[in-house]
């Protein structure tokens, strides 16, 4: 049976597909939305399309920009010569909210997953070993600790490893199967200063 009208179930049903979103969520959601004053309703939906419009990777290190170069590829007081390679944009974020880590980064865009079918030239492997023909002194890999996480470090080493650069890995204090993005700055923190070389 149909509680509500055509466009607002079609509207809690978009909203019912984003990730993490459940149906009393998007419900939620729907009728905050539907109370907003018209103006806020446009900057949101001129907010997403804006977003979806423009924003693209950066040509340096693959996180997501609305310019050429991410803000951290063009600031001149980062460390080009140190690369922290991350999953994703969401990982970079989490280590950016530490303030201590002041070199650059490559962003992968997932992990290699056999299970999955994403294999290296699924995610930007490529584009990090080309960038490693500039000056570079090492590589922190700071993948997730899951399986995934594990394969993809382990396998980005075996690359690095015949160029002489030397090649590191976040250290414990990462719960094995817990991603980056929702683990607090200490714990991120105390995982970069004691990493190993592999």
């Amino acid at each position: 049976m149909e509680y509500y009208s055509r466009q607002i179930s079609k509207l809690i049903e978009e909203l019912s597909a984003l990730p993490g979103i459940g149906s009393k969520s998007a419900q939620r959601l729907a009728f905050h939305i539907l109370n907003m004053p018209m103006d806020h309703v446009e900057q949101l939906s001129g907010a997403i399309l804006n977003a979806r419009k423009n924003v693209r990777y950066c040509k340096q290190c693959f996180t997501l920009t609305d310019d050429e170069l991410c803000p951290i590829c063009k600031n001149p007081s980062r460390n080009q010569k140190i690369i922290m390679v991350v999953e994703d944009t969401r990982d970079l974020a989490a280590y950016e909210k530490t303030q201590k880590y002041e070199g650059v980064y490559h962003v992968l865009h997932g992990a290699i997953s056999p299970m999955l079918g994403i294999g290296p030239n699924d995610i930007k492997l490529k584009e990090l070993m080309k960038r490693l023909q500039g000056d570079v002194d090492e590589v922190i890999i700071a993948t997730n600790s899951s399986l995934e996480g594990e394969t993809t470090a382990m396998y980005i080493s075996k690359l690095i490893k015949p160029t002489g650069i030397k090649v590191t890995r976040i250290a414990s204090g990462v719960p094995v199967g817990g991603d980056l993005e929702y683990i607090d700055e200490m714990t991120l923190l105390r995982a970069l200063e004691g990493r190993v070389e592999l």
